[in-house]
Order: structure tokens, then sequence, then C-alpha cells
């Protein structure tokens, strides 16, 4: 059987059919959703061009937007087109960019800075959970943060699911996490910093679950994005300031100097670090935590919030929140200075006539 779908982005023809549901919705629907979402991202078809579809199979999003990249090419598995963008009408296993990834080979995901073979799977019922769980941990970004990266990305799955089969969309998810931040901005404030831990730990997990809700349904949307980055970017500094502030109900409460140094350094150091960030991807077009493998291992532990959270939950423990504080301060500052000097370093290379190329690069293109 074969259909051919209109789309924003072009005709898309979809191949056989499936009654398999995935995330909640029919195989044919998130192909159509993935279609409309690239032609929202800017994508479009070559002039005489359709995307073709295989719903008998699920794959990694990956696929369609190197489709759409370089026309003509087509994905197959065993001998069974997946998806491709070749000449209307045309047989898609004679496409003149025809790669069978049954050989195993790795393609490196730019979006979420990381090197593997992409999903693709035949949708069954027997396969559908461990194709979800598959999709899940393929929105995953390589290289993350190691609280994100080791350990809660089984409640979150747990979680994505859940809102799934509630039809939740991922804005209502982050919603409901900005609220939980913000009273836990106002427990740290007034000392309570188990409670605050714990909104800001629930927090922390629905910023991972909203995410990957919009990824692995397809439901990703402007406003959406600029809740989850915008509050991501912004809400740190607060929390360790008011964390300061909270001190003073424990009866540990700093020096008016002491509180100036660390709230220098922690803020001054966040918005250094978040710029250094941003002068390596403007002038090298890739994140600096994908320069070489030390900076993608470095990324784990550098001080953004989930590992300084960390430092204030072991420093809590010991009833010594105000030692954390300062130790989240001198570790910003390390890493800034880290950071600091691997940009140097990128420029340094640059001007000796040498590429500034990803580790992961390199390992896609000698595999």
């Amino acid at each position: 059987m074969m259909q051919t779908i209109s789309t924003t982005l072009g005709p898309v023809r979809l191949l056989g059919e499936n009654a398999t549901p995935i995330w909640g919705m029919s195989n044919a629907e998130r192909n159509r959703r993935m279609a409309e979402s690239a032609a929202k991202n800017g994508s479009t078809l070559a002039p005489g061009h359709e995307l073709v579809f295989n719903l008998a199979y699920a794959f990694d999003p990956l696929l369609l937007r190197l489709v759409l990249e370089t026309p003509g090419t087509m994905f197959a598995w065993a001998g069974q087109p997946i998806v491709g963008q070749v000449p209307a009408g045309s047989d898609p296993m004679k496409a003149s960019g025809l790669i069978d990834l049954s050989d195993g080979r790795k393609l490196y995901n730019r979006q979420l800075r990381k090197l593997e073979q992409p999903m693709v799977r035949e949708l069954v019922p027997q396969t559908r959970k461990a194709i979800e769980r598959q999709s899940y941990f393929g929105a995953y970004k390589g290289v993350t943060d190691l609280l994100t990266k080791y350990l809660w990305p089984e409640l979150a799955l747990i979680l994505t699911r859940i809102a799934a089969q509630l039809k939740m969309t991922p804005n209502m998810v982050s919603v409901i996490g900005v609220t939980l931040c913000l009273v836990a901005t106002f427990l740290f404030a007034k000392g309570l910093f188990w409670t605050g831990f714990l909104c800001g730990f629930i927090f922390m997990v629905l910023d991972t679950v909203d995410g990957k809700l919009a990824r692995c349904t397809i439901t990703s949307s402007k406003w959406g994005n600029v809740i989850d980055h915008g509050v991501d970017l912004v809400h740190p500094p607060f929390w360790w300031y008011f964390w300061g502030v909270g001190l003073t109900y424990w009866g540990l409460g700093l020096s008016a100097g002491t509180f100036t140094f660390i709230m220098t350094a922690v803020i001054a150091g966040y918005i250094l670090q978040r710029l250094i960030e941003g002068m390596f991807l403007k002038d090298f077009k890739m994140d600096i935590h994908v320069w070489r493998p030390f900076d993608s291992q470095f990324r784990l532990i550098t001080a953004r919030r989930n590992p300084n959270m960390v430092i204030l939950f072991v420093a809590l423990l010991f009833g010594r929140p105000d030692i954390g504080l300062i130790a989240l301060a001198w570790w910003t500052i390390i890493s800034l200075v880290v950071h600091a000097v691997r940009l140097a370093q990128a420029y340094i290379v640059h001007r000796s006539g040498r590429p500034i190329v990803s580790w992961m690069d390199e390992a896609e293109a000698a595999a």
C-alpha cells in the first residue's frame, strides 16, 4: 500500500501501513509531524522531489535532517527503504545516494553532540516499548552534565511516557517546572534548604522531561524553547544568591565582604563562561565541549546548575550550607579559567593554520 500526503514541506509518500502506535500516535502521524517540524525550521525539498517514509519502521529524526540536506539521499536497512528525498514517483531503492545503515556505521549528530549508530527498527507491538525507550535515549545529548547523563534518565523516561499518555504538551510540563523553580528560590531565601532542594530536584528532572517529550512526540514550539532555555539561562544565579540569603536562618550568615566576593564570583563567572562558550560557537561553528575529548569530559562537571547542586547537596549533608556556597564560588572560578584557557588554545591552533575540528567529526570520518 502507498499513499501520498501533502505537508507544508511538500509531498510525502508513505509506504505500507502500520497500526502500531508510538508515543501515543500512529507512525504516519509521527512522520507527518516530523515533516511539518522540518518545514517550520526552514527546511525545503528540492524541486521535483518528495519525501519517502516507510511506515513499517521507526527511525532517528537525524536521518530526516540528513536527507533534507542532500537531495537524492535514501537511507535503507537490509535492503528496505526507510526514509529519503527522491525524485517524485521514482523507485526509492534506485536513489543516487542510497545508504544502507545495516552495516553498523555511526553518524555524528551535531544537534545532540554525539556519535552513534542511528536508530532504525521495525515497529511492531512487540518492539514498541523498546523503540520508545531507544528514541527517548536517542534524544539525549551525548555531551552534558553528570546528573542529566547518569542519575535521572530512567525517572525522566517514566515521566515522559506518563506525560505522553496524558496528552500533556511540553509547555505544560515546563510551566509546572518553572513554578517549582520559583518555589525553590523562595524556600532557599528562607533557609528551608532541604524542602527547596526537593522542589529544585523535581524541577531539574522536569527540565529534562519537557525537552524529551517535545522531541519524542515532535511537538516542540518556538515559545516552548524560549521558556525552556530562557529559564535555564537566567535562574541559576538567583538560586545561589538566595541560598546565601537563607544562610542567616542557620546562623551561618556570611560577612558582607565574603558574600560580595561569592556573588561576584558566581554571577560574573557564570556570565563570562557563557560568553566564552558563545565566542567559541560563533568563531568555530561548534560547541566548545565537543572540540576534544577533554572538553566533553569536563562538561560533565563544569560549573553549571546541576554539578553545582551536587556541591551544595554534599555540604548540606554535613550541615554546612555556607561552605557549599563558598566551594561553588571557587569551582565557578576554576571552570571559568579552564574555559578561558581552552578558548585561547583554540585561537592559537586556528592562527597556526590548523582547522578546529570536533573529535566526533574525526571519529566519524575514520569509521
